[in-house]
């Protein structure tokens, strides 16, 4: 492994995979931390903007996706670092580890706002 790569518990191991699907990874993970800044912008505007929502449910879904913002990254992190030991170790790629509940809480976030604009 050459020097200075981090992490160590991703370069540290196997062999160099080719770049085309270490390049597919690291967009995957570029793409999940642009969803993050989405959710984050969604969970601020709710906050700043006078939108006609329910003020209990306009809090709600705020923090739902402040919340799915931040949990955005981490999972965009263990799936970069998962999916590249199995690609240096040829191993089946492993299913995605959060994107289950990412999925829940923005039908969660969203229903939260439907229920506050017509209640």
């Amino acid at each position: 492994m050459p020097e200075g790569r981090f992490p160590r518990s991703v370069y540290g191991r196997g062999r160099e995979p080719d770049p085309r699907f270490s390049l597919a990874n690291e967009r995957t993970f570029l793409a999940w931390i642009r969803t993050s800044l989405a959710l984050l912008a969604v969970g601020v505007a709710l906050e700043v903007l006078e939108l006609p929502i329910r003020g209990d449910f306009r809090v709600a879904s705020a923090v739902v996706f402040l919340v799915l913002g931040l949990l955005a990254p981490v999972h965009a992190w263990l799936n970069w670092s998962r999916i590249e030991r199995a690609l240096r170790e040829d191993r089946p790629l492993p299913a995605p580890a959060l994107s289950g509940v990412l999925a829940v809480g923005i039908v969660v976030g969203g229903l939260l706002i439907f229920a506050g604009l017509f209640l």
